[in-house]
């Protein structure tokens, strides 16, 4: 396989490739260290990032139980997914399609899309996806392997992220627009089956709303509200948008959050961003959990992916950041 680099800042080892929603955990035996930029004194521009207020619309989805796609768990939740937008002041587009997955079983899917400043021509995307996984194929246990994910970090801490940035927005003038993408049926996929993850990204790709949809750029998130995580660079995002990366990351090294937001690459993700960018153009990278030492985290697609593991500190980290990045957007 080949591997092209962009430009002479990385320091190379030999390193590999996974697929986020896969079932197979990574190798994680080499990486690549990224030069940091020097940190100096930096006067926050953002409004306070509220990692309570972002805990709290995290566990109201849990508390809906595992939302699988086309669950009555995941219906009741789309509803109060859409409801929070609205109060704090978004325009809310529910889209509703039929997907077909890889054991050929169709799905009727909801997207929620959320716009703030509709009418601004420079926008931001910000996207996570809000089901669960149906089958904890990951679990240790094998009694566990054929049930539903709660899917606390693996789906709802970017939605509750997502919220408290919105809910942030209405109480800060903002003059730029944002457009947050709550995508369905992520996480039905087998990793044997190509494209059969990020279905309702798919989706949308094929019937955007907004039509033609265009934006500066997008950033995925996906479990990012879990204890001691870390994220990395992954190649598709240094492909897809490097410059989006650099902007995010020297954010959170200016805030302090150097020991979550990491200079390292380990390996080629397919997520959500993959699928923004395929039918967009936009550039597009992904903020996921990744350890440097263990892959992912030891809860990802087992039935332990509950609200143990969601720190509120990691919220933080990563709702201060975006909201700073949006805030310095000219």
């Amino acid at each position: 396989m080949k591997i092209k680099f962009i430009n002479s800042i990385y320091l190379l080892t030999p390193f590999f490739f996974l697929v986020a929603c896969g079932n197979d955990q990574p190798k994680t035996n080499t990486e690549t260290i990224i030069n940091a930029p020097p940190v100096e004194a930096y006067k926050l521009v953002s409004p306070s990032f509220n990692a309570d207020s972002a805990y709290y619309f995290l566990q109201k989805q849990v508390d809906f139980g595992p939302r699988v796609t086309e669950s009555d768990a995941s219906k009741k939740c789309a509803k109060w997914i859409s409801s929070q937008f609205k109060k704090y002041g978004a325009t809310v587009i529910e889209q509703k399609g039929t997907v077909t997955n890889w054991d050929k079983k169709k799905y009727d899917i909801i997207n929620i899309i959320a716009q703030i400043n509709p009418k601004a021509s420079k926008r931001i995307l910000i996207t996570a996806h809000w089901d669960s996984r149906p089958y904890a194929d990951n679990d240790p246990i094998e009694d566990n392997k054929n049930k539903p994910v709660l899917a606390a970090d693996d789906g709802a801490s970017g939605i509750g992220v997502m919220i408290e940035i919105a809910r942030a927005i209405q109480a800060n003038n903002l003059n730029i627009g944002v457009d947050f993408m709550c995508f369905d049926a992520e996480d039905l996929g087998k990793p044997d089956f190509e494209d059969s993850y990020c279905l309702g990204t798919q989706y949308w790709g094929q019937h955007q709303i907004p039509q033609n949809y265009k934006a500066d750029f997008a950033i995925n998130l996906d479990m990012v509200g879990g204890k001691g995580a870390t994220f990395v660079w992954e190649n598709n995002s240094i492909t897809q948008g490097e410059s989006i990366l650099r902007k995010v990351w020297e954010k959170a090294a200016v805030l302090g959050y150097s020991n979550v937001f990491l200079y390292a690459q380990n390996g080629q993700i397919t997520d959500d961003h993959v699928y923004v960018h395929k039918y967009t153009k936009i550039p597009a990278i992904d903020i996921i959990h990744f350890n440097q030492q263990t892959g992912f985290p030891t809860w990802w697609h087992t039935v332990n992916d509950n609200m143990n593991n969601i720190d509120p500190a990691t919220l933080k980290a990563v709702g201060q950041t975006l909201l700073e990045v949006i805030y310095t957007e000219k």
